[in-house]
């Protein structure tokens, strides 16, 4: 008798659980739906000629390699946009800045991090490494420091000060 029981309710109880899963899927639909709209009504732009990115990650990766005249030689568009940046730790002010072009992350790469081949091999970075670099940015200062960081951090395109904490205009 209550092995009866047990096929009586195993049927509701797959009904329900399978209007979850379709509720789900729904909602995965409905998302994607929602960004395929929005990259229609606002598309990646096509137009942009130079990536300051770009720039940024080719200098790392002469600069981080020892070759910094190579780093100094690159070409860059007839203006890059200065930065400030203020470095944090625990709520103090370790650092302040003013930065050549824009911070960039340590994980972004020249090229995509991919395998190849049957046996499905790993592709090295551009200096023959292999392996995810540290969470944090990198920037330089417009006298060549490069400056590597794994903390908390203020970025603007417009002068700015901290002191004790507090974002001051100039």
């Amino acid at each position: 008798m209550k092995f009866s029981k047990y096929f009586i309710v195993l049927p509701f109880l797959l009904i329900s659980l399978t209007g979850c899963v379709r509720d789900s899927e729904k909602d995965i639909y409905r998302t994607k739906n929602i960004g395929d709209t929005l990259a229609k009504n606002q598309p990646t732009p096509t137009d942009i000629g130079y990536s300051l990115e770009r720039y940024n990650l080719i200098r790392r990766a002469y600069w981080v390699n020892g070759e910094k005249e190579k780093a100094r030689a690159v070409k860059r568009p007839a203006e890059v946009p200065m930065g400030y940046c203020v470095l944090f730790s625990y709520g103090k002010v370790l650092g302040q800045f003013n930065v050549d072009g824009k911070v960039t992350s340590l994980n972004s790469f020249l090229t995509p991090s991919t395998t190849y081949g049957s046996d499905s091999k790993e592709l090295p970075d551009v200096d023959g490494s292999y392996g995810e670099n540290d969470t944090g940015i990198f920037f330089f200062t417009p006298q060549w420091q490069y400056i590597e960081w794994n903390g908390e951090y203020l970025y603007s395109d417009t002068p700015f000060k901290v002191s004790d904490t507090v974002l001051e205009d100039y």
